[in-house]
Formats: structure tokens, sequence, C-alpha cells
């Protein structure tokens, strides 16, 4: 018999980048009594991967549980960035309402669009948390307009249009839900949870019925699939069926190891977990995303937000440098191979690809953001590779014609750049479809911009607007090819020999571009130093030291006064490198480097290029 379960509420946390969903989680777990009185606590407590305390983002979905007045609250704290938004589309089938944070001061940014109506395709019942409160220049009630001019727009029924909002101050760890009395808990909020987010609802007594939304990964144990039992009762040592909704043919036999329910930040081992729960299952061999673990007397699957493709991909090589093996502990293509393919048993954003050489693998993802992480997690392992420039992947229709990803690219920038970035997106195949004033005083421009457009761009908007710009995007689809893209009109500074770099070669080299490195960093043939002044690959000799002579005096070198130089990060030599360069990554160190290094060779390479590209043209 179908029956609500009035003890649990499954709820997502869902916003826009950066508007406060894991601050907010800390602050319901630290007043549900989850942490001991004398406890110390980070913040971020949900944040435990070290590249998204960092970045303050969230990458991975996470679960935890709190208790109130008897209830048990299932709360899923996720990603709001769109290169992860993967993620959201799935935890959203797991719960049973979802908590809209919006930044008091921000109002709905593009993300807040994207998340809210993936929550609104599965009629999920919001409660609207207007958090930061407390933020110089703070304007919750415009905010309450403004969200429900969103609602408006995305269709909301009547009931959503109806739902609460909480004003909150997640960092201080207050709730109201009158802006004339300000709290001094988080209970209104814990309240509306339990008051508005409806019980999940299904038959305990049927056969069972459990959807896997997320996958963990434990080196001791394996795959751990997490999901929502919607149906019946699950226990440990039961015989169940894999079964997928997209895929039809699937139909596997397995035996249920053991099981988790969620308390607090831990996992905890239990023997059965009945309909409605939020449960993990360990043991169950080849468990993907999307699979239902159905009983063997009825295995019917649930159906399931199919996985967002790839937008864009990069190919991952041995680094084969003059000064490859002396800074890595995983070296060769085997174990790059085995990590890459690892990454896959949680990231299922994330495709891997054997390529026609032994050393080298195509690596695709939702976006640079996506790839980068992948790239300094495993850097950060001891991993040494080299990365090619980020292109995008292709479609083509039924007559052969190419398609490309687009993007909503959506920008606030004060009015006097706003000029600079217009021509900026244009020239990258960008078409502006809105120009109007943002919330926060900025000019905001909307643009439908070819992926490839914004390879490469997040270095020169934040120069063009002075570090003042807010960029967002969110995938649009598949359209016609708009054309070439210039993405550099720069060359770069390339090293002429090998050795270390002396002040007096790096002087004189300074006066043809801008510096990556300075005096005493060791360099080899077609390593790439610096970025040119001009738009065209220049030679320097960085190696070079001034002749003796006999006027020269012990302080003559120090007259020479050198520029110090831009020391890129991950991100930033992503963006650099053009088409016939590599990204050499050690746990030490990030070099450029041509993919060709003997001059020669790369000019006869280029050469053969033009011609190919020439006779294509004429054919």
């Amino acid at each position: 018999m179908v029956q609500n379960r009035e003890d649990i509420r499954n709820v997502a946390i869902i916003a826009h980048v950066d508007h406060g969903k894991t601050t907010l989680v800390d602050g319901l777990l630290r007043q549900s009594g989850v942490f001991r009185a004398n406890q110390e606590l980070v913040d971020r407590v949900m944040d435990s991967n070290p590249i998204e305390r960092e970045r303050g983002i969230t990458i991975l979905s996470k679960n935890t549980a709190v208790n109130f007045n008897g209830v048990k609250i299932n709360i899923v704290d996720t990603p709001g960035h769109a290169d992860f938004g993967g993620e959201v589309e799935r935890i959203l089938k797991m719960v049973d309402g979802a908590i809209l944070v919006v930044d008091a001061f921000e109002g709905p940014m593009p993300q807040t669009r994207f998340v809210l109506s993936k929550a609104m395709e599965l009629d999920l019942p919001i409660v609207v948390c207007i958090n930061k409160i407390d933020r110089p220049g703070a304007r919750p009630t415009q905010v309450i307009d403004e969200v429900l001019e969103l609602l408006m727009d995305l269709g909301a029924s009547d009931s959503q249009l109806d739902c609460p909002f909480v004003f909150a101050s997640a960092k201080t760890g207050i709730a109201t839900m009158d802006l004339g009395s300000p709290g001094v808990s988080m209970k209104p909020l814990f309240q509306a949870i339990v008051d508005y987010i409806p019980a999940p609802h299904g038959d305990p007594d049927a056969n069972l019925q459990m959807l896997v939304s997320t996958i963990d990964y434990n080196e001791y144990v394996g795959r751990i699939g997490v999901g929502k039992i919607s149906n019946g009762t699950i226990r440990t040592g039961q015989e169940a069926v894999l079964v997928n909704h997209h895929d039809p043919s699937r139909s596997k036999k397995v035996k249920i190891t053991k099981l988790y329910e969620f308390q607090g930040l831990q996992k905890v081992e239990v023997n059965e977990s009945k309909m409605g729960e939020i449960v993990a299952v360990s043991g169950v061999e080849d468990l993907q995303i999307g699979d239902t673990i159905c009983s063997p007397e009825e295995p019917v699957s649930i159906p399931f937000q199919k996985i967002s493709e790839p937008t864009i991909s990069m190919t991952f090589n041995v680094n084969d440098s003059p000064l490859a093996g002396r800074e890595g502990k995983y070296v060769t293509s085997r174990h790059i191979r085995e990590r890459l393919y690892r990454e896959l048993n949680t990231d299922v954003s994330l495709r891997v690809e054997d390529t026609d050489t032994t050393d080298s693998f195509k690596v695709s993802g939702r976006g640079e953001l996506h790839l980068s992480v992948l790239i300094e997690t495993m850097r950060r392992e001891g991993y040494e590779f080299a990365v090619s420039k980020a292109e995008v992947i292709y479609h083509y229709d039924e007559k052969g014609k190419r398609l490309e990803p687009i993007e909503y690219c959506y920008v606030d920038v004060p009015e006097e750049f706003s000029g600079n970035v217009i021509s900026k997106l244009s020239n990258r195949k960008g078409n502006l479809v809105n120009m109007g004033k943002a919330s926060n005083g900025y000019t905001r421009l909307e643009f439908d911009i070819p992926s490839r457009g914004l390879i490469g761009y997040h270095e020169d908007f934040m120069t063009d607007t002075k570090g003042n710009g807010i960029m967002n995007t969110i995938f649009k689809g598949y359209e016609p090819y708009r054309g070439d893209i210039e993405y550099r009109s720069s060359g770069s500074l390339i090293a002429f020999e090998p050795g270390i770099a002396v002040t007096y070669g790096l002087y004189n080299a300074q006066e043809r571009g801008n510096l990556f490195i300075g005096a005493g960093t060791e360099v080899y043939a077609g390593m790439v130093i610096g970025q040119s002044g001009k738009g065209e690959d220049v030679f320097v000799n960085v190696c070079k030291t001034k002749h003796l002579t006999n006027t020269r005096t012990s302080s003559s070198d120090e007259a020479l006064r050198l520029v110090p130089p831009k020391i890129l990060s991950l991100e930033q030599a992503i963006d650099f490198i053009d088409t016939d360069e590599l990204l050499e990554v050690t746990p030490k160190s990030l070099r450029i480097r041509k993919k060709i290094l003997d001059p020669r060779m790369r000019k006869r390479e280029e050469i053969s290029r033009q011609q190919k590209a020439e006779a294509a043209r004429k054919a």
C-alpha cells in the first residue's frame, strides 16, 4: 500500500556558485547536535576535497543527515558551477524537495536559473533561503521579487509560487521567517523543511526498487552506489537484479554485501533500510549511475536524467620532454591510463578513450574547469604528464554538416568595461542577445557563444575588466559551426638552447615580450619561456652569458634590472597554450613547450599542414 514516511525528509541544496550552500549545511550540522561541544571544526566542513577548499567551490555532491524534532533530514549539498551541472541533475531524482539558496545582495544569477529549472522539471517543492542578509548592501525584499519573477519565467505552478521564504545568515547560524525580527538559530529553516518538503512516498511492502543517483569509490570496497529506496526494503545479503532505464538489455544478478545510512558526516552500517531512506550500497560490481536495484521477482527500472555528454576534450600524453621523469612518481603510460580510468569510477561526466598510440589518451569533460580539476588532482598525487590545448567536441547532422556546442554566457561588468568585453566576445563568434542593468549596479551582457570561443578567454576577461567582471556560462545545445576563431594574437618566446637561464640572457629576452621564468630556471630547446610582443614565435637565448673582458667589474651585472616574471597558474597555462604546444605537468612544475621541439621539423610540419588545408579548401 502506497503511503508517506513522515519520519524522513530528503532535500537537496541548490544555488549559484558562492551563494553559501556549503556554509548553510555547516550551520545546520552545527545546530543539530552532530558535533561534540568541544570539537574543533573547520568552515565548509562538507568540502572535504583540498581543491574544493582552496577554490571555494563544491565539485562533488555530498550526503549528510541531521535530526530535528524526531524527523531525520537527509541533505545533499550539490555543486553550483556549470561544469558540474551533471551532478545536480541526478541528485534531484534522489530527493523530494529543494532548498534554493540565493545571495541577498546578488539575487538570482545564471546558475540559479539553471538549477531551479531542473528542480521544476521534476515538479519538486521549493523552499527559498535568502542567504547573507547581514552582508553590506543586502537587499532581501527586492531579491524576493526577483526570485518570484524567475519562478514565473520558468512556468512555476501556483503551489511552487506559494513557496516559503526563509532569511538567513549561514555564517552566523541564524534564520528567520520575518525580516523584522532577527533570528537566533537555524530552527526556522529546519521547521520550513519539515513543514513544506513532502515526506517520501512509496509502498514499503512492495518489491525493492532503488535508483542509484551517485557513485562514491573506495579502494577497499570498490564502487559505492548512493540512492533513495523508492519501494520496499533493502537488506544485507539480499539477492537483487540491476536494470537500467536507458539500457533495456541490462539485467545483472547481484548480492548486497554492505548497506549504510547517513548520520551527520558519517556512513553508518545497517542491516536493513526501508522505503524513503537514502542509503549507500557496496559490494556490487559494475554498478553504474542510473541503475535500478530491484527484487528478482519484479525487476522494473526507474526513469532517470540521462548524463549530459562532454563538450570539450584534451589529450593526455606521456611526458617526453628533455626534463621528463625527474619530478614525478608516476610517469609511464600504464600509470596514467590506470589513473584516468579509475577516475571514471566516480566522475560520470568524464570520458576516457585510448588513441592509436599507447602514450596518448583522449579525455573529454564538461568544460575547462572540469578537466583542470582532474589535472590538478593527478599532479598532487605525484603524476607527471603533458596535456594539449582543449578542443571542443563536434557533432554532425544527417547531412554531414558540422555542429558545435554553444553556451549562454552571462557577463556582469562595470559599464566602462562593457565595450571591451563585447568586442572580444564578438571576435570569438559570440552574439550579444541582451544588454541591461544587473542587480549589483553592473551592466549585464548576455551572449550565445561557441564553447571554443571561451577557451583561453578568462585571462583576457580579468585583464579587460581589471578583475571586476563576473562571467557565468550554461550549456545551450549544438548549432551549426560559426567559422574559425583566432585564439591568440601573440606568439611565444622559445628557448633556443638547453641550459640554465641567467640574468644577462633574460635581460635581453625581456625586450621581446613577457617572461614566464626567472634566473636559475632550467630550460631546453623548444620550451616556451614567455609571451612574444609580436604575432609570431621568437627564439631567444636565455642561457647566454656576457663575454668576459679586462674592463668588466664585479658589479656590472647588478645594473641589469629584470622585470618580475609572470608565473602562470594551471588555468592560465591551459588558457595560454596554442594548438601546436603542450603543457608539461609535474608535481613541482608547469612548463609550456612546443609539441615538436626541433625547429626544422616544426617548420616542415607547419608547411605540410598549410598545404593540406589549401588542398582541402580547393576541394
